[in-house]
């Protein structure tokens, strides 16, 4: 999806939570966590399945689970939309829909005033860890580095906080 619809698609769900706040950058963002999990259950699947075919099956198989286990255990959605307004950064939970994914329910508002942004590089994923200043809580998320994600719209947006 598009960097503009996945924005237009993030304000259209603040609008429908009754929040009165304009979207100026919008990514997919996976639990932390994610891509760990698939590199461990990738390995434990292909000791297991030995060599060959089977090897091969093992590492796929095991690289899945992996990755379900590391969002189950995230307390986050397996997919994340985050989206950034000038004063605040919120978190919707996502389904599936025509042309990617589809802002659900709100799982988070973080006022940027008091948000201290920190992005940790990662081979293939940026750690996006969103702490509250008054409260401590830390949101923790990866963005991968694949096209139609837009973690980097974010992250740049956030530079600033």
């Amino acid at each position: 999806m598009n960097e503009r619809e996945l924005i237009d698609r993030a304000q259209s769900a603040l609008t429908e939570a009754g929040v009165d706040d304009v979207v100026t950058a919008a990514a997919i963002f996976l639990p932390r966590g994610h891509f760990g999990g698939a590199f461990a259950g990738g390995l434990a699947g292909d000791i297991a399945g030995g060599s060959g075919l089977a090897g091969s099956i093992g590492t796929v198989v095991g690289a899945q689970v992996g990755m379900h286990e590391a969002d189950a255990h995230s307390g986050m959605p397996d997919r994340t939309i985050v989206a950034v307004s000038e004063n605040r950064v919120y978190g919707f939970d996502t389904e599936r829909a025509k042309g990617g994914r589809k802002p659900t329910g709100l799982i988070f508002a973080v006022e940027r005033p008091t948000l201290k942004a920190t992005v940790h590089q990662r081979f293939n994923v940026r750690v996006l860890e969103l702490e509250d200043g008054p409260s401590g809580h830390t949101i923790e998320l990866e963005g991968p580095r694949m096209p139609g994600f837009h973690a980097g719209d974010v992250i740049d947006a956030l530079s600033g906080s």
